[in-house]
């Protein structure tokens, strides 16, 4: 055995005794969940439930930290890889690169996944006199009045506009995107009617709909929620090849050693199977859904390939 060969057997043994060891003290003192988005947002919600369960499974004080926009993700990419600064963020993440021009990390290279943390199902809803009740009708209508339709979002980076734009590609139809500044005022323009269908969260859906203040036609899920049992998905509703997933998790710095990567991974699994978190991610409309670190890069990588051509499909072009 040559002495090079001896010297890197060496230092990866070295290292891995030091990774194991890191991992075994994990965490000896503060972690910082970072949160891209401002407080009373869905992702701070999730995150400082997860932050307090976390606390106690580790003895350790794990704080929350609001860093809305860009320069939350950037401070993340740029932190020590060492486990005691993770972010929390919404698959929004997957497509900085594809809207912005001047963005200082890369979503997929300068991040490690840890875990997902839940999937959020949307609901298309429709003003509550529109005549496509259904999303074959929908379509239909869409396709006698193209150009005729707005869909209103909170903005371009925003999962109810990712979730209706994969819809109008899906179903090959001309309907015109229409942002606002924020989940409100989308959700105000559907039920005046100057738009004519939005992607909400089911808590907001279930709430309008009882009222008979917008209609909910069906949900951007897999599977049918038990909060709204009798509204159909998308899939089931004629858009069999449908496909959105609107996801929260967290990312680590790249290079952030595997066993502190598996171990919060696993805490955060342990986290979500406790029925009080279960519960109060279900009344907000969140599915709690955890994965491996693996699974979790694998769905960034791929989220931000096909997102980023959703967008310039879309004619969306960085800014």
């Amino acid at each position: 055995m040559t002495t090079l060969r001896v010297i890197l057997l060496a230092s990866a043994a070295l290292a891995a005794s030091i990774f194991g060891a890191s991992a075994q003290t994990y965490p000896n003192q503060v972690v910082r969940i970072v949160v891209p988005f401002s407080a009373g947002s869905i992702t701070d919600g999730l995150a400082r439930i997860l932050a307090d369960k976390l606390a106690e499974l580790w003895k350790q004080q794990v704080i929350v930290e609001n860093r809305p926009g860009l320069p939350g993700t950037t401070g993340v990419a740029k932190s020590a890889p060492d486990g005691y600064t993770l972010m929390l963020t919404s698959n929004g993440h997957t497509i900085a690169g594809a809207i912005n021009t001047s963005i200082l990390f890369d979503p997929v290279k300068d991040f490690a996944g840890v875990s997902l943390v839940a999937s959020v199902p949307l609901v298309a809803i429709v003003p509550p006199d529109f005549a496509g009740k259904t999303i074959k009708e929908f379509i239909a209508l869409a396709n006698q009045k193209p150009g005729q339709l707005n869909f209103s979002s909170a903005g371009v980076a925003s999962t109810s506009y990712l979730s209706a734009e994969v819809f109008k590609q899906n179903a090959k139809i001309d309907i015109v995107h229409v942002p606002y500044k924020g989940a409100p005022d989308a959700i105000t323009a559907v039920i005046r009617g100057d738009t004519q269908l939005y992607f909400a969260p089911i808590p907001s859906a279930k709430d309008l709909s009882a009222t008979n203040k917008v209609q909910a036609i069906a949900i951007n899920s897999a599977k049918r929620v038990p909060q709204l049992p009798d509204v159909p998905t998308i899939a089931e509703s004629g858009l069999p090849d449908y496909r959105y997933e609107s996801w929260f998790g967290v990312l680590a710095p790249a290079g952030t050693p595997k066993p502190i990567l598996d171990k919060v991974s696993g805490d955060i699994a342990k986290v979500l199977q406790m029925p009080d978190v279960s519960d109060k991610l279900l009344k907000q409309g969140s599915i709690p859904t955890a994965t491996t670190p693996a699974q979790l890069d694998a769905i960034n990588k791929s989220d931000t390939e096909r997102y980023g051509k959703i967008l310039k499909d879309a004619g969306i072009t960085p800014q």
